[in-house]
């Protein structure tokens, strides 16, 4: 086994459902094999005693210094499915993040234009149908404030690449510990954002399944705008 830090909330034939820890690829880059990819096919190599080739299919991902549930395919149809699910929205995401500064509005909807700036390394919020750019949209829910942070809750309706990031800094208000968005603090190697709850429909039994993963220890500092913080038991 790898030493990565992953907590499987679910398991079966079909399903690897993680809780992800901030600073950890899904996917390793072209200096790294270290991976929640990796970390995924060696647990199961290793809890099933599988001599060959392991199958994870990636259906769909966190940035790396983003926390929570993550779902992966044991299967190539459970991945083709699921895979389905979320490029038609049919997937329920919900998101908390800690913000700088206080939001001003209790609850709304976010809708902008993003386009990858290879430049700067980001995505920008650009111009209405700019071309390139692609359409963002998220539902929010004030849930705490204080010490000039807010806590938000967060309900993507797309899945564009840092969509959240850019959204909520394009606003002035970027993600706590996010200085690739402008972010005047720092969170170790993870920034204050974390996939809370994940419903999907599964793959095989059509039945609606939901996965929760509490937030990491380190959001223990964030209590004081009523954030609920569990320990997280220790993987196997």
């Amino acid at each position: 086994m790898t030493d990565a830090t992953c907590q499987v909330l679910y398991e079966d034939n079909h399903l690897l459902v993680l809780a992800k820890p901030p600073g950890l690829a899904v996917i390793e880059g072209t200096r790294t094999h270290h991976s929640v990819y990796r970390w995924a096919q060696e647990y199961l190599r290793h809890k099933y005693g599988k001599r060959g080739g392991v199958y994870v299919g990636v259906v769909h991902r966190l940035d790396k210094p983003v926390s929570g549930v993550l779902l992966l395919a044991r299967t190539s149809k459970a991945a083709r499915r699921l895979s389905e699910q979320f490029r038609t929205a049919a997937v329920e995401k919900i998101y908390w993040a800690i913000v700088e500064g206080i939001f001003p509005a209790t609850q709304g909807t976010l809708r902008d234009w993003l386009k990858k700036d290879a430049r700067l390394g980001r995505v920008c919020v650009v111009a209405e149908e700019t071309p390139g750019s692609r359409l963002a949209v998220v539902h929010y829910l004030r849930r705490g404030c204080g010490r000039g942070l807010t806590w938000l809750e967060l309900r993507p309706q797309t899945g564009r690449t840092h969509q959240l990031r850019a959204q909520l800094a394009h606003r002035g208000h970027p993600i706590y510990g996010d200085t690739r968005y402008g972010s005047r603090h720092r969170f170790n190697e993870a920034i204050a954002l974390h996939a809370h709850r994940l419903t999907i429909q599964h793959p095989v039994r059509r039945e609606p399944l939901t996965f929760v993963a509490d937030p990491p220890a380190p959001w223990a500092c964030f209590t004081a705008l009523g954030l609920p913080v569990r320990p997280q038991p220790r993987s196997e």
